[in-house]
């Protein structure tokens, strides 16, 4: 991936594609010999433990080779912010640090919006293979539907991964083309599009989606592909084979249209006030969408809106959207599963002889879910207050604090002051808090259980 960055650099005659050249030999030699020395005629097969290490290792590893470009170039200034700025991506939160982007090279650009590209397919596979086996947060509920329903479709693990892949390419490419027929730039309309199926929200320029405001109908493309960065993977690969109602059929997936349909409704209502229907309409779905979907894009100064808008983007960033989607957040089956449980509860007070069983799409849901659940809703409130202590060491304002850790452990970079808001950036803060923020990251981005769970002696032991 290295290559195409290089080989723009070396087109435009930037001298950093020598540093996209190095990093690509480096990467490509390391790689090489791993996968020489580690040749076997012998099937191994990993052990729970060897998952959830092979899981964690593997985006601490990615994400240290995919910053060599950012420090060969000397595009950050430093260690830290190189790291920095390849964690955010590959976890698709679209946090930066990297200050004059209008000045960057384009190499550095598109590296950017690659590195979230790659990352959202990541986790989708790993959200609908890995997670489901090591039962985390409640993923062991699609264990079933991945291999009840894809099966019947295509009966192999490597044919459904193979059509997810394809449906993601196939849509990147279709934004792409909308866009640049919508009269953005074509090199802005690839950095985009990887940005916005991926749900991670780097832009371009300072100026981000700004720069086209002038131009409504890209706004408008913009929010229809952040909601199918935003779907499952799953479900439109279905759509793609010819199952076209298998969206609509998704209690999840309608739950969370129907929530992004409210907020957009409400918000429009209220900007309604300042701005003439249409505008209010764009705006206000506009920053619905980019907030559920965890992408953080921004076309306006949302701080100037008032404190009501900050409150429904606050709820929306930490819902996130759909399992077996790029967007990032608490998702919406956890809470679907929550009020199912609560639902039947009321009905069981209410009659206490009854029998009242919490359901899923139609599915009784087993114990050992609503127990993952619990426990990765605990994780995720112990976690935010754990990285918000630990940031108020650096003397942080708190408003800040909350504010980056909610949108760093949701993979959503977005604030609402002047540090982190639209306008703002996480270069000022102290390269310690950088890398606690990474931390949160890379726990949200594993679903918290996949890291924590390596700090306990006892998964060590045999």
């Amino acid at each position: 991936m290295m290559i195409a960055p290089a080989a723009l650099d070396y087109a435009h005659h930037d001298i950093n594609w020598e540093a996209f050249a190095i990093s690509s030999a480096i990467t490509g030699f390391v790689g090489g010999v791993i996968t020489l020395a580690n040749r076997s005629a012998d099937r191994y097969e990993l052990s729970i433990r060897d998952t959830f290490i092979l899981t964690a290792l593997a985006w601490l590893f990615i994400a240290t080779f995919a910053a060599f470009p950012f420090i060969l170039s000397n595009s950050t200034g430093s260690h830290t912010d190189s790291f920095f700025e390849a964690v955010s991506g590959l976890t698709t939160t679209g946090a930066s640090v990297l200050r004059g982007l209008d000045y960057a090279s384009a190499g550095i650009v598109l590296w950017r919006s690659i590195l979230e590209w790659f990352g959202g397919i990541g986790i989708i596979v790993m959200a609908l293979t890995t997670m489901p086996i090591l039962k985390i947060g409640g993923m062991q509920l699609f264990r079933n539907e991945f291999s009840d329903h894809s099966a019947k479709i295509m009966p192999r693990v490597s044919q459904i991964a193979g059509a997810i892949f394809k449906t993601y390419v196939f849509f990147t490419f279709t934004c792409v083309l909308f866009l640049a027929v919508a009269g953005m730039e074509i090199f802005d309309a690839v950095c985009y599009a990887f940005s916005t199926i991926s749900t991670g929200g780097f832009a371009t320029t300072e100026a981000g989606l700004a720069k086209y405001a002038h131009l409504p109908s890209i706004q408008v493309i913009i929010i229809i592909f952040m909601l199918i960065g935003s779907t499952s993977l799953l479900l439109l690969a279905r759509f793609m084979q010819g199952d076209f109602l298998a969206i609509f059929r998704d209690s999840q997936a309608k739950t969370y249209y129907s929530i992004c349909l409210i907020a957009s409704v409400v918000m429009t209502c209220y900007l309604w006030q300042d701005h003439d229907f249409l505008t209010a309409l764009r705006k206000g779905t506009f920053g619905c969408i980019s907030m559920a979907s965890s992408t953080g894009f921004n076309t306006d100064d949302y701080t100037k809106w008032g404190s009501f808008p900050m409150v429904i983007f606050s709820l929306l960033l930490m819902m996130g959207g759909c399992t077996g989607s790029t967007s990032g957040g608490i998702k919406i089956f956890r809470f679907q599963i929550l009020y199912s449980l609560v639902k039947a509860q009321l009905h069981h007070v209410r009659r206490p002889h009854g029998v009242f069983v919490p359901s899923y799409n139609g599915k009784k849901i087993p114990e050992e879910v609503f127990a993952s659940v619990f426990s990765f809703i605990g994780l995720y409130l112990l976690s935010f207050v754990f990285f918000v202590m630990v940031l108020g060491l650096y003397n942080l304002d708190i408003y800040t604090c909350f504010a980056a850790v909610a949108g760093c452990l949701s993979n959503v970079a977005i604030g609402f002051d002047q540090t982190i808001g639209p306008s703002g950036d996480f270069s000022t803060f102290p390269d310690g808090a950088k890398w606690i923020l990474m931390l949160a990251m890379l726990i949200g981005r594993l679903e918290y259980i996949t890291l924590i769970v390596m700090l306990f002696p006892s998964f060590w032991r045999d």
